[in-house]
């Protein structure tokens, strides 16, 4: 049983859902529109452009999480799963996860994005095994703060090792699937590396590694 593991935003789906949960925020007008999108907007920059502040982002994207119950919250992703990821869920990503479940393979998403946004959508694909970032919560509130490391760049390769420690596995025949060269240190460790729909600096990279490129949009 080998591991295949799987970035989410615009791998298998064709958007970024922190960016998109921003976005879905201001246009319902729960969080202050011009300032909210603004800031969200850079921030996605820096991610594209490898300079991202993790915890700087996390704190933003966590804060107006702990400024609700988990009930309005819930009511809430509902909403933003609706109108704002089923249309970009992709059929070709669905196959994919398929294939490696017909082939007996254990799968996992691991996602820089906070797990309160991505873990419903990783059941959408059918996966139950989900590393993202987590928001920090006590008594049952989200506190805005980040526990632990957050699953960004070399924080993946920390929170996977971990994972497969406590869980007794290896990376022996592993995949990992990824558009974004911030996943680098991770991709360079599985036994198969395939970018998808990568962004230029990968795909740069994956060709002058010999990695497979495929795309699951058209």
């Amino acid at each position: 049983m080998a591991l295949a593991i799987f970035d989410l935003d615009n791998t298998l789906i064709s958007n970024d859902s922190d960016y998109l949960w921003g976005e879905f925020l201001v246009q319902k007008g729960y969080v202050d529109a011009k300032e909210f999108a603004a800031t969200n907007a850079q921030f996605y920059e820096d991610y594209k452009a490898g300079t991202l502040d993790i915890y700087a982002y996390q704190r933003f994207a966590l804060k107006p999480l702990s400024e609700h119950t988990s009930d309005t919250l819930e009511k809430w992703h509902q909403e933003f799963m609706a109108e704002f990821i089923e249309p970009i869920v992709l059929p070709k990503a669905l196959e994919l996860v398929q294939k490696h479940k017909d082939a007996g393979d254990e799968l996992m998403i691991i996602t820089a994005t906070n797990t309160f946004i991505t873990r419903p959508i990783g059941r959408r694909y059918g996966i139950e095994t989900l590393l993202g970032t987590e928001g920090e919560i006590i008594d049952s509130r989200y506190t805005g703060e980040v526990a632990g490391t957050p699953t960004f760049q070399q924080g993946k390769v920390v929170r996977l090792n971990e994972w497969l420690k406590e869980n007794n596995k290896t990376l022996e025949g592993s995949y990992f699937y990824s558009d974004s060269h911030n996943d680098l240190p991770l991709l360079k460790i599985v036994d198969h590396p395939v970018v998808v729909d990568g962004d230029e600096k990968l795909v740069s990279y994956a060709k002058e590694h010999g990695w497979k490129c495929i795309t699951l949009r058209d």
